[in-house]
């Protein structure tokens, strides 16, 4: 929200001293987020006047059109003679008052103005546009061209407010009411203890039978419903120069004056409103539900497919607005032009249900000012005095007349009320307020406050988010001042430290960061097109995901439940920004749920939860496994004058997971695998051994080469996932070091030929059993295949490392013990010696 300060001072007598960053502090201090305090004109200095075009002088032989203008400027150039002005700009003519910057003024940028020879003349200054003043888009991209009724000379500075401060305020979602300058208006005169000359207070006529007809059908979505009629309308009014330059400030382009006028009264009050052609609405107005398929096309030209949820308005002929998003085209206010401009008007204040407006504006993907207002919550008083005020200046500014009808639909409704001890916001702040200074804050705010020991609380309208007694507490502390709640540290309880659980974490990323391994955090939602990308299947566990109530993005509303989407989205932007080689990795919760998640109950705040109602609360939740994944691209290894350097490939994945694996002093099992996104032929299934049985805990390799086209990564991507939770079940007991022995090592290498599909896995298993009690290591360091072992088959070359904790190993025992492990092998795979 954009607020002027010079606009704010109009409901709140602030000190003439307080400068833009003194409010911003005081609205800091009472809980608003004031980003930034914008100085409009800032370095600008006249003379700037107003000034009446009195010859245009076209001239010829240059690429563009240049005109040759002489302008009135009254005295403001100290002769009262004509000013001579060069000018590009067309959207003027003889006659029209413009906006003139003189020599020796100063736009915005430090652009000094002089007179200079251009074009084979001279100019002696320069007709403005909205740019060059730093006003903003008027839409017109053109030359500023005033009202009839000022004189040549008048002071432009002064006329157009170019000088003013402009706070722009992040309003988070419950405090829906600061979308208005009637809200800052309010916590503005608070944080100062000063008085509030509330704009909503204005004389309504009551509701009579007169008024436009209206009918509603869905009185839970919409609660209220105010229309007003105004006739006799000057189409070629236009929105003075004082509420242009507010709307402006505060970040909207000007477009007519009927549709100013609501922009206007919107920004004021915070009650979006609606205007209606009423030559153009057919019948009576209505509220209703759309029907299923319906069409309409909104005011940005959109043609739209209704959903059975969204609420419309609508007229005999059908729908004619999006309620609480936006209007249709069918209704829309006629452009300006004195022979087909707008000369009656149908004004619509309405209250909406937030959760209907912020579902259908994110349905259609269509969110708007009034939207914004709706779904945060805007107050259902206010629609009879926004539609009094927007009646009063159209009346004013466009000559209208107001008819006498007014219609006004109401859903009965009570006022709201809480009890509340008054010593609970002491309690919840750990400070002694009192309870006149509870008492006092709450009626600041609005509320109605009665009770000594047992406050009774009536919310004020416009505080929807007003539901309980913490929330009345939060209002008394933060206007008290959040700095000044005292500080005070617990104590932690000594000789704890961190769980196993948290070491092994830890030592994994500290392995993964020694490896070379930079750490990514991505956000943990997904979308269904990222799980198309990867391949998955439509049974793959992988697709059934927790959908949020509330999504940050309509394209990700699901929770992950694979690492791999967020970490191969980081890949991707940062190859993208120049840096290609790159290993990435992630530790973090996935959900997969099981579908016998009960609903969660709502735990209470006053008391600690019982053992029965966090269990309810777990049995909610889905299944929230740890898992670490990995991913690479590019060089594993940099190529220099020490050599050639080698890409990442799918062996570097599966080592990383050997790496984590290591850290808990569990072995890994690697078998061939078909697992979506990976490669078919480059595709690893990792195991560890839970109880005495083999457990799958993750994947690793190449990436699908189809994967990797649709999601644009480098070729060859890699990649590694793995469960953590499972790593852990792995753990027998604590890690033990090994032990160092002082004998000599005895190694013996062995190559055995097997046929292609035996996978080296069984092989290696049959060798390190044979082998026995004296076999330290057990690498693979060679794979052949070609004509000398024949087709079908390949070689697998073996180093073993043999050694006595107690004695130094005889030639006899290593080669006993390597035999053995053949023969193993032999009998369990096929082995024959190469060479045998």
């Amino acid at each position: 929200m954009r607020v002027p300060l010079s606009w704010l001072r109009e409901y709140v007598d602030l000190p003439a001293t307080e400068t833009g960053r003194d409010v911003q502090a005081k609205l800091v201090s009472v809980g608003l987020e004031v980003e930034t305090v914008e100085q409009t004109g800032a370095g600008l200095k006249g003379p700037l006047v107003v000034g009446q075009v009195l010859t245009i002088e076209e001239l010829e032989g240059f690429k563009k059109p240049i005109r040759f203008c002489t302008v009135d400027v009254g005295t403001a150039n100290g002769t009262g003679e004509p000013q001579e002005i060069v000018c590009g700009a067309r959207n003027f003519s003889v006659g029209d008052k413009v906006v003139v910057v003189l020599p020796g003024a100063v736009l915005p940028g430090d652009f000094a103005i002089a007179a200079r020879k251009t074009y084979g003349k001279t100019s002696h200054g320069m007709i403005c546009s909205t740019d060059e003043l730093g006003m903003g888009d008027d839409g017109t991209h053109g030359i500023i061209v005033l009202p009839p009724e000022f004189e040549p000379g008048t002071d432009a500075i002064e006329l157009l407010e170019l000088v003013d401060e402009v706070l722009d305020i992040a309003v988070t979602p419950d405090r829906g009411y600061c979308l208005s300058m009637r809200g800052v208006a309010r916590e503005t005169a608070i944080a100062y203890g000063l008085p509030l000359r509330d704009p909503a207070l204005l004389d309504v006529p009551p509701p009579n039978a007169h008024g436009y007809p209206v009918k509603v059908s869905d009185p839970f979505g919409c609660s209220n419903f105010t229309a007003r009629t105004v006739t006799g309308l000057r189409p070629e009014a236009r929105s003075p120069i004082w509420m242009q330059r507010r709307l402006q400030k505060a970040g909207m382009r000007t477009v007519s004056l009927a549709v100013d006028i609501t922009n206007y009264v919107m920004l004021e009050l915070g009650q979006p409103l609606h205007a209606y052609d009423r030559t153009r609405v057919e019948g009576t107005i209505g509220v209703r539900r759309a029907e299923q398929g319906e069409k309409l096309t909104t005011l940005d030209g959109a043609k739209r497919v209704l959903d059975a949820q969204d609420l419309v308005i609508t007229d005999d002929r059908g729908p004619i607005g999006l309620a609480g998003v936006m209007g249709g085209a069918d209704t829309e206010i006629a452009d300006v032009a004195e022979d087909a401009g707008t000369t009656e008007v149908v004004i619509e204040a309405a209250h909406f249900d937030p959760i209907a407006i912020a579902r259908t504006a994110r349905r259609h993907k269509l969110s708007s000012e009034a939207s914004k207002r709706f779904e945060r919550g805007v107050d259902p008083k206010a629609a009879a005095a926004a539609a009094q005020r927007t009646v009063d200046l159209l009346v004013l500014l466009a000559g209208g007349t107001a008819e006498a009808g007014v219609t006004e639909i109401s859903a009965p409704s009570a006022p709201r009320t809480i009890a509340m001890p008054a010593n609970h916001p002491d309690r919840v702040a750990g400070v002694a307020y009192g309870r006149e200074t509870v008492v006092r804050r709450l009626q600041q705010v609005g509320c109605d406050v009665y009770g000594q020991d047992e406050l009774i609380v009536t919310v004020p309208s416009w505080r929807p988010d007003l539901a309980e007694p913490n929330d009345l507490a939060e209002e008394v502390i933060r206007l008290e001042g959040y700095e000044n709640l005292p500080s005070t540290l617990p104590t932690p309880p000594s000789g704890r430290g961190l769980t196993d659980r948290q070491r092994l974490h830890r030592r994994i990323g500290r392995a993964l960061a020694g490896a070379g391994y930079v750490e990514s955090l991505s956000y943990p939602f997904i979308g269904e097109a990222v799980l198309d990308q990867l391949g998955l299947e439509k049974d793959d566990a992988r697709r059934r995901t927790v959908t949020l109530v509330n999504p940050l993005s309509d394209e990700e509303p699901a929770l992950r439940t694979t690492l791999l989407p967020g970490l191969l989205g980081a890949l991707r932007r940062n190859d993208g920004r120049g840096s290609h080689d790159l290993a990435l990795f992630e530790t973090g919760l996935v959900f997969r749920p099981t579908g016998e998640e009960t609903k969660a109950v709502r735990l209470p705040v006053d008391r600690r939860p019982t053992d029965e109602e966090t269990a309810g609360l777990d049995a909610a939740l889905p299944r929230q496994p740890r898992r670490v994944a990995v991913v690479l691209a590019g060089a594993r290894e940099q190529a220099g004058w020490w050599g050639k350097g080698r890409p990442a490939d799918w062996a570097d994945s599966v080592e990383a997971a050997r790496s984590i694996a290591r850290e808990a002093g569990v072995e890994v099992t690697v078998r061939a695998d078909l697992h979506a996104p990976w490669h078919p032929g480059r595709c690893a299934a990792l195991y560890v051994t839970v109880g005495g049985e083999e457990t799958l805990f993750g994947h690793a390799g190449e990436l699908h080469p189809r994967v990797v086209k649709e999601l644009h990564l480098p070729e060859r991507t890699c990649a590694m996932e793995v469960e953590l939770d499972v790593l852990e079940q792995a753990v027998d007991g604590a890690l033990q070091a090994p032990r160092i022995s002082t004998f000599p090592v005895a190694t013996q290498d062995v190559a055995l030929v097997v046929a292609s599909d035996v996978p080296a896995d069984a092989v290696e298993k049959a060798l390190r059993e044979g082998a026995g009690e004296l076999l330290e290591s057990l690498r693979l360091f060679d794979v052949f295949t070609g004509e000398q072992i024949g087709e079908g088959r390949k070689s697998l070359a073996y180093a073993l490392r043999f050694r006595a904790p107690d004695r130094t190993l005889t030639v006899e025992e290593a080669s006993a013990a390597r035999d053995t492990a053949v023969a193993l092998a032999t009998e369990r795979t096929g082995a024959v010696l190469r060479g045998a």
